[in-house]
């Protein structure tokens, strides 16, 4: 493959992240991206990991067969795939940055109100068609502009209460299915042009053994613990997603 130790190193480590996250471990793999990033540049990054994680993802889809809220499917991934149709619609126009900002003013305000609010403490929310259509389309197009859709599922399904593994196995499956229908708009925006397929075919890898150890880690962590971890990487993440617009007008 022609290519250093030190990118092959950092590239896996990435890439497990990657499996990790679709195992089931919460927003692991949004620091894929950034790890990456060290070694080669953004753009080239994050295309190179969109293959990665779909070949993730159908271990994914194969470990979590059993474990999904079928009713958060049926509404999430039409509307996903519509914010993903509006994504690469508008792409020459979208701000990832403004809208990554936007989301993460909601997600700082959806952590405060899970942590001091009583009422959300007290009450678990149905999955409900009005809710699930705005932010699935949210989630399709955010994950769309700037891979970062993991805050807008997660507003919208954690107030449900969901089991723990039925949480991670909705959450798979959806993001299965958008990041499957980003690679012909991806394509078109020519995102691969430069793509190196023996390298991903070698990453596929560890990101397969890191899927695996995700679930096994899923499984294992008490429901509280994975919860707060999820809430915890919601705010840490909405407080980047505010702080990358900042940085970039000011």
């Amino acid at each position: 493959m022609g290519h250093s130790i030190g990118l092959l190193t950092i590239a896996a480590i990435a890439c497990f992240f990657v499996g990790l996250s679709k195992g089931g471990l919460p927003s692991v793999g949004t620091l894929a991206v950034p790890i990456l990033a060290m070694a080669i540049p953004p753009v080239s990054a994050a295309a190179l990991l969109l293959p990665i994680f779909v070949a993730s993802d159908f271990v994914g889809l194969y470990l979590y067969r059993r474990d999904y809220s079928c009713r958060n499917i049926m509404i999430l991934i039409p509307c996903a795939l519509f914010g993903v149709g509006i994504g690469w619609i508008f792409s020459a126009n979208l701000s990832s940055l403004f809208i990554g900002m936007l989301v993460g003013l909601v997600g700082v305000l959806f952590c405060a109100n899970a942590w001091f609010g009583k009422r959300f403490r007290q009450t678990a929310r149905p999955a409900d068609v009005g809710r699930g259509l705005f932010w699935g389309v949210l989630t399709g197009l955010t994950s769309f502009v700037s891979h970062s859709g993991g805050p807008p599922f997660q507003m919208y399904v954690l107030p449900q209460r969901l089991s723990k593994m039925v949480f991670a196995g909705t959450s798979t499956i959806l993001f299965a299915i958008v990041n499957a229908a980003k690679i012909i708009p991806y394509w078109q925006m020519r995102q691969f042009e430069n793509f190196d397929i023996p390298l991903a075919l070698w990453l596929a890898v560890p990101a397969i053994a890191g899927t695996v150890v995700g679930r096994s880690l899923t499984m294992m962590i008490p429901d509280g613990i994975f919860f707060r971890l999820i809430e915890i990487t919601l705010l840490s993440l909405s407080l980047k997603l505010i702080s990358d617009y900042l940085i970039s007008v000011l």
